[in-house]
């Protein structure tokens, strides 16, 4: 099992770990990570690996095990130097395409706010994001949902993360926002994101402390992607 430091501090850009496992492929399993896998519409990270003598491991991927989101793989670039379980290493966060994707899947979350219908999908970009809605009609005053938006960025709601079981989250359906991907359950407890008084709904991906960091949002465009599916595109102004 992997201990995802990012989920506590998603602020730290270092980190020291130990090697537990070198895949068949050349997939590096440490015992704990600050870098993010791909899940939930929110892409991995990048980064070095920095091991003895020099070896620099550029990080091209980082992936859960299929079937396995106890685990994280780091994918190393295809001439990156060899590392050997039981290794002492360090983590090495590209830090500013961390943040602007932390800034953007914070915004998400108001945007399903300003927008409230189910939401049936949803990507998260480091200068664009979208999700898509199960919404029928797209809304005139979309002057004023972007206005209400940026009102709620500049309202310093802090956002914080909490835990709930299973259960708890089997028996209060009405957090759960999106319609296909369900909030990761069968590990005894689920995160759940709160901005202020404004949101919470369950997430395991990277936010920042407080919207004020998220800047200045606009609305971008917003398409048609079947009879009742609206997509919305989300970009820092």
């Amino acid at each position: 099992m992997t201990e995802f430091v990012f989920r506590s501090d998603s602020y730290l850009r270092t980190l020291s770990a130990t090697v537990a496992e070198v895949t068949p492929d050349g997939g590096i399993v440490l015992d704990r990570t600050i870098f993010y896998a791909a899940s939930g519409g929110q892409p991995n990270d990048t980064g070095r690996i920095v091991a003895g003598a020099g070896r620099v491991v550029s990080v091209a991927n980082v992936v859960h095990p299929e079937g396995d989101k106890t685990r994280v793989v780091h994918v190393p670039d295809d001439d990156a130097p060899p590392v050997a379980a039981g290794e002492s290493v360090t983590l090495d966060l590209d830090w500013d395409r961390r943040y602007r994707l932390m800034r953007m899947h914070t915004a998400l979350h108001l945007l399903s706010v300003v927008f409230p219908f189910p939401v049936t999908g949803g990507s998260v970009g480091e200068d664009k994001g979208r999700l898509d809605f199960d919404m029928p009609e797209v809304p005139e005053n979309l002057g004023e949902l972007e206005a209400r938006l940026n009102a709620m960025v500049a309202g310093n709601h802090a956002v914080t993360d909490e835990w709930i079981s299973d259960d708890e989250m089997a028996a209060n359906p009405g957090l759960i926002k999106t319609m296909k991907v369900k909030p990761p359950m069968g590990q005894g407890r689920v995160r759940l994101i709160r901005i202020g008084d404004v949101d919470l709904q369950p997430c395991g991906g990277t936010h920042v402390a407080n919207t004020s960091e998220i800047g200045l949002l606009k609305l971008g465009k917003i398409e048609k992607k079947g009879a009742q599916n609206r997509r919305v595109a989300l970009l820092f102004a």
